[in-house]
């Protein structure tokens, strides 16, 4: 049985990501095999909020060097969630 905690792993808190936040946007990382409806519950059950709609997209990953070695980053799923009016996630 997957849970609330298994699907959603983190917030994300980048420039960009702290930019959304006054129009009821946030980003988060999110399990690669879950769809936008389970994202939606999970949210929604964990920080006790209303979602208006849930937008995702695979981030790919980029292509690091650490010293002479080429390697790469593993992609990954990020989901944009709109809370609905008057809800707002507290973030520290």
């Amino acid at each position: 049985m997957i849970t609330c905690y298994d699907i959603i792993k983190t917030i994300v808190r980048t420039e960009k990501g702290t930019r959304l936040e006054p129009g009821r946007k946030y980003l988060f990382q999110v399990a690669k095999n879950v769809n936008k409806i389970e994202i939606k519950k999970a949210i929604e059950e964990i920080y006790k909020v209303k979602v208006q709609d849930v937008n995702t997209c695979i981030v790919t990953g980029k292509y690091k060097r650490v010293r002479q070695e080429l390697g790469r980053t593993t992609p990954w799923k990020k989901a944009i969630v709109t809370l609905k009016e008057g809800h707002k996630i507290e973030v520290t």
